[in-house]
């Protein structure tokens, strides 16, 4: 079995890549500067190649992405025939739970207006502030980063709903886990809303005039999972108004976000550029190589994968 390497691993890190199958031969590459032949031999690739070159594939078993999502490789004909797809959930909950926290808390307590008053040495008080404590969180998406999400907030004395496909007794930090069809009732409710939903026919537009009507004045949002979950026309006019208080963005709609969009002047707007799920937190890309590592010996085994994309 040849397994082809598109990661940026240590050499620690590729040992425990490669332990999970012992007898595989692994080539390792720049994703940038992966070349045809390398392509044509793999059996399986781990990372995430241009869906276009996967055509250059001979013989492909496995594609284990690095990332949790895999929107990017479900259009018919890109996956070549008899290869499955498998994603990295599992592998983010942790830095990108941290990054939209940061967010929010920077916006609760004004640091983005005391940033720009260092900046132009003005020494002034801001106002009130806003705080997780007692705070009701509804979390949209209730997998691997909702769940570390949850747990950060409750630890600030935050009052975490969660919300997911199929309802299901409350586990973790969670007080409740219901469907989409409680946001009539959960939204008004609602002091902060953090959503880490994946992009699917019934996610996309989800975020629109009537969903942020229905949050409280003065409530915060947060997306970090598609940008397409918000109709950002619909989210612009929310802002504006004063309605919502603030939203931290590290994924927008559209996405890189022009440079002229009104999205980066828009008050009470914290945007980053989809970096909460990039390889910047050292364990992110060690758990990334464990669940590489596991599916390698589910493979040789014949065994289902973890993280398997099912059309």
């Amino acid at each position: 079995m040849n397994v082809l390497v598109l990661l940026p691993l240590s050499g620690a890190q590729r040992a425990r890549l490669e332990r999970g199958a012992p007898k595989a031969r692994f080539s390792y590459a720049p994703n940038r500067d992966v070349a045809p032949d390398q392509l044509a031999a793999a059996d399986v690739i781990v990372g995430n190649p241009a869906p276009e070159r996967l055509g250059e594939t001979h013989h492909l078993r496995l594609l284990q992405l690095g990332s949790a999502g895999y929107d990017r490789y479900l259009s018919t004909g890109t996956l070549p025939a008899g290869a499955q797809l498998a994603g990295a959930s599992g592998a983010y909950g942790q830095a990108v739970s941290e990054h939209v926290l940061a967010m929010l808390l920077g916006l609760m307590k004004n640091l983005p207006a005391y940033r720009d008053n260092q900046r132009a040495h003005v020494w002034a008080d801001e106002g009130p502030v806003s705080t997780m404590s007692g705070a009701r969180v509804l979390v949209l998406g209730a997998g691997d980063i909702g769940t570390h999400f949850a747990r950060l907030a409750a630890a600030l004395g935050a009052r975490v709903t969660g919300v997911q496909r199929h309802a299901s007794a409350a586990r973790g930090s969670f007080e409740e886990l219901l469907t989409r069809g409680e946001l009539p009732r959960l939204l008004p409710e609602a002091d902060v809303v953090a959503s880490f939903l994946p992009s699917t026919p019934e996610t996309r537009g989800l975020a629109d005039g009537e969903f942020f009507s229905a949050l409280r004045t003065g409530s915060w949002f947060a997306n970090a999972g598609r940008g397409d979950l918000v109709v950002t026309d619909d989210l612009l006019a929310s802002l504006r108004s004063g309605h919502l208080a603030g939203a931290a963005l590290d994924v927008t709609d559209p996405e890189p976000l022009p440079v002229d969009h009104p999205l980066w002047d828009a008050p009470g707007v914290l945007v980053t550029p989809h970096v909460s799920g990039g390889l910047h937190l050292d364990v992110t890309l060690d758990n990334i190589v464990d669940i590489a590592a596991e599916n390698l010996a589910r493979l040789a085994a014949g065994e289902r994968l973890r993280n398997l994309v099912e059309p």
